[in-house]
């Protein structure tokens, strides 16, 4: 399994192979080796499993969270050394690749020799993402050719199927899920007293979230009256600009941006909230959208992709992204309690559907049906 970034380094991506690798662990039918990347220089290798090692490529790495086009580079080039190093010591069925680009492309270039499956995660894929929309113009023709190669292309939600269509309709694409850490993420035990209206957004700051727009809609809701306090929980290049916004509207006492907050002390945010709202221009599927559910969270969130699969009666999509018109769908929901604590439990229930073990058995599926299908060539 091939993936550039991976706890502690990087965002949704890396959680959802970390969690797929718990659900192999242990497993007789799967041996599993990880190169992925470290923070710092080096070399590293590390035990996950009986059944899983992990090597990690050690980067000059500036933030964990955004990847500058020199890290990449340097984790391509370092990274190609230590691939055809494993190439050559084991005899490997396949590879399992995370993103299509940068890490499909190592795959690619031994494809002759190793079929790979690609797992696409959202910014792979050529769309709407501002900061990528040169670099998809110029790496277009490589992503096309690595795709055309790869044995499986998977994405995480029809949307996401969809926007990869668009961009090559020739090939065959199937859908597996995000799962969620349902034992972790549950809702509080208690109701918590309703006070103050408390809302949360999760994930990493860049310009595609749009969290500004969510900003704005706080903004509203303030200057209407609503005793609200709106979490900001991640890191990214935005993060300062967001900081600058709140200071300018004043807004500081009522929003507040904590930064990225360790996986271990996630579950309790999420419990300590009564909304999950997202203005997102695109995604995967939103790994932190899953965990709010899990907890109990309705969502409100603007259209992109993974809503039709996650949002049925646990919330709310609001086709544009619009302050204004989030505002007022958040007032709807908190003014009317009956409406809110239905949504709460169907969250849960719709999480439910999504689980890792699910995910992880499908995936395995996929595994045995390319190699049943190269073994009768």
């Amino acid at each position: 399994m091939l993936n550039y970034e991976f706890p502690p380094i990087g965002g949704g991506a890396a959680n959802a192979h970390r969690c797929l690798l718990q659900q192999y662990a242990g497993s007789s039918v799967l041996k599993v080796d990880v190169l992925t990347s470290a923070p710092e220089p080096g070399f590293f290798k590390e035990r996950f499993a009986d059944n899983i090692t992990i090597y990690r490529v050690g980067l000059h790495k500036k933030q964990l969270h955004f990847w500058r086009k020199i890290e990449v580079i340097e984790w391509l080039f370092k990274a190609k050394c230590y691939y055809h190093k494993l190439l050559r010591e084991n005899d490997y069925d396949l590879v399992h690749a995370f993103f299509g680009f940068p890490t499909s492309w190592l795959c690619y270039r031994t494809a002759d020799k190793l079929p790979y499956i690609i797992s696409l995660r959202g910014s792979d894929v050529p769309g709407e993402h501002a900061r990528f929309k040169l670099d998809y113009k110029i790496l277009g023709p490589v992503f096309a050719a690595i795709w055309k190669k790869a044995a499986v292309l998977v994405a995480p939600s029809e949307g996401l199927k969809n926007r990869a269509l668009k961009f090559l309709p020739s090939v065959v694409i199937d859908v597996i899920p995000n799962g969620v850490e349902l034992e972790r993420f549950s809702p509080a035990e208690t109701a918590r007293e309703q006070q103050i209206l408390r809302l949360l957004t999760v994930g990493r700051l860049s310009v595609t979230k749009r969290v500004e727009i969510l900003i704005d809609a706080i903004e509203i809701m303030h200057k209407d009256g609503c005793e609200v306090h709106f979490t900001i929980v991640g890191g990214g290049q935005m993060q300062q600009k967001l900081k600058q916004i709140v200071s300018e509207k004043n807004l500081g006492n009522i929003i507040e941006l904590t930064g990225r907050i360790g996986a271990e002390d996630m579950p309790q945010v999420y419990r300590q909230n009564d909304i999950f709202i997202s203005a997102s221009m695109q995604e995967g599927m939103s790994n932190a959208m899953l965990e709010a559910m899990a907890s109990g969270l309705p969502i409100i969130t603007t259209r992109c992709e993974g809503t039709e699969e996650l949002i049925a009666d646990n919330g709310f999509v609001v086709e544009y992204a619009n302050a204004e018109e989030i505002a007022k769908v958040v007032r709807k929901l908190a003014d009317d309690r009956q409406i809110y604590k239905q949504m709460a439990v169907a969250a849960r229930r719709q999480a439910e559907k999504f689980s890792w073990n699910s995910t992880a058995n499908k995936y395995i599926l996929l595994y045995n049906r390319d190699y049943a299908k190269r073994a009768k060539l």
